[in-house]
């Protein structure tokens, strides 16, 4: 007879990723879409912000992060992330990321 353990979730994986990783960008950022997909809005807008604050030319982390933003009805405070990563990505020299936030921007009311 063998004994199983129960399948963690994929948050459980990823927060037990960003344990180990926490500088991992790409983690922290899964992490923090995960968050936002089960409706834990405390814990997605606090990766996000770690995200952008540690790794500040991750570039991703604007467009999702202020989308999430807007989504939640925090529109001023989205709005400032995506106008601060329009700047990240003209600076890194993405101008796809750099349109496509522009246009997440002009979306928000």
């Amino acid at each position: 007879m063998t004994t199983t353990q129960p399948q963690k979730s994929r948050r459980e994986v990823l927060e037990q990723f960003v344990a180990q990783k926490p500088g991992d960008a790409f983690a922290r950022y899964g992490l923090a879409l995960e968050c936002a997909k089960l409706g834990d809005d405390e814990a997605a807008a606090a990766h996000f912000q770690k995200l952008i604050d540690e790794n500040p030319q991750y570039v991703a982390g604007y467009f999702q992060f202020g989308q999430f933003l807007g989504r939640v009805g925090r529109i001023e405070e989205a709005r400032k992330v995506l106008s601060a990563g329009m700047v990240m990505a003209a600076n890194t020299g993405d101008a796809h990321a750099r349109d496509e936030m522009e246009a997440a921007l002009s979306m928000l009311r």
